[in-house]
């Protein structure tokens, strides 16, 4: 009896695909990646943001940029105590007052003169009234000498002290400034250094997405065919059946050819041939 074998076969191309497919897959994934190529990298500090850095700890420019302006002989404490006042005296301090003194000494001497002129247009020059006139009047002279005197001094020093106050707030007010400069130009540079860094960051991030997807490639090339194949499969459908019919074994042959004859004879005889006892007999015709 005759086998008769059906296969339900794939288009010749598709049956091609699949082929290469299952060829390349393990070819692909046998050995590990190497992601070593590819990564992540973070962009060094840019050298503006090494100078806002170097700035910020800097004594004097940036932490304690105010000390400075406050201590030291140029600082604000200089402005004060005592003798602060003497740095801003008037160099000519004591010719004005030498040259008031001398004027208000002449100017006295006048007046006194005055006195004795007086007496003498009266009669009583060299009497006790005169002597009391200018002794009164010399009381009040030198009284009003050393106010005069003592006013210079003291309008000097005043004028001193309110230079030392307003050189203490001039200190104080740099103090406060100064440092606040110093932040704006670290600060600036480290703006200008943060963006340069970002595009530096920016830079590698770009080369390394380039070489993941360069590593990638082939397996996402593999995996379009993959996908692409399994569509196909999918809604293709099969394209021709193939029919294979073995060649039957001695014993199928043997067994087959039993059959056939043995159907032959069992009609001949059914149907009352020229088979008789065995015998061939001839129909006349």
């Amino acid at each position: 009896m005759a086998i008769t074998e059906t296969r339900n076969l794939p288009a010749p191309f598709i049956q091609s695909l699949g082929e290469y497919y299952g060829k390349e897959l393990p070819a692909l994934t046998k050995d590990e990646m190497d992601v070593s190529k590819w990564a992540p990298q973070v962009a060094a500090q840019d050298p503006y943001q090494t100078d806002a850095y170097t700035m910020a700890g800097k004594k004097g420019e940036g932490i304690g940029a105010f000390e400075d302006y406050i201590s030291g002989p140029a600082g604000a404490e200089a402005y004060t105590g005592p003798d602060a006042y003497k740095q801003f005296m008037s160099p000519y301090q004591q010719q004005v007052i030498d040259a008031t003194m001398t004027s208000f000494d002449k100017q006295a001497a006048m007046q006194r003169r005055g006195i004795s002129d007086q007496a003498k247009q009266v009669g009583a020059y060299g009497g006790s009234r005169m002597g009391v006139q200018q002794s009164e009047y010399d009381a009040a002279s030198d009284m009003n000498r050393a106010l005069m005197q003592s006013q210079l001094l003291q309008q000097g020093y005043g004028q001193g002290m309110a230079g030392a106050q307003q050189g203490y707030q001039q200190q104080m007010g740099l103090a406060g400034s100064v440092p606040g400069m110093y932040q704006q130009d670290i600060a600036t540079l480290g703006t200008m250094g943060a963006g340069q860094q970002a595009q530096t960051q920016a830079v590698l991030d770009a080369q390394r997405e380039g070489k993941r997807m360069q590593a990638f490639e082939p397996y996402e090339r593999l995996g379009f065919l993959g996908q692409g194949l399994t569509g196909i499969m999918g809604g293709y459908g099969n394209q021709y059946q193939f029919q294979q019919q073995p060649n039957p074994t001695p014993l199928q042959t043997a067994l087959g050819t039993g059959a056939t004859m043995a159907g032959i004879y069992g009609a001949v005889r059914g149907a009352g041939g020229p088979w008789q006892g065995g015998n061939i007999l001839q129909q006349p015709t």
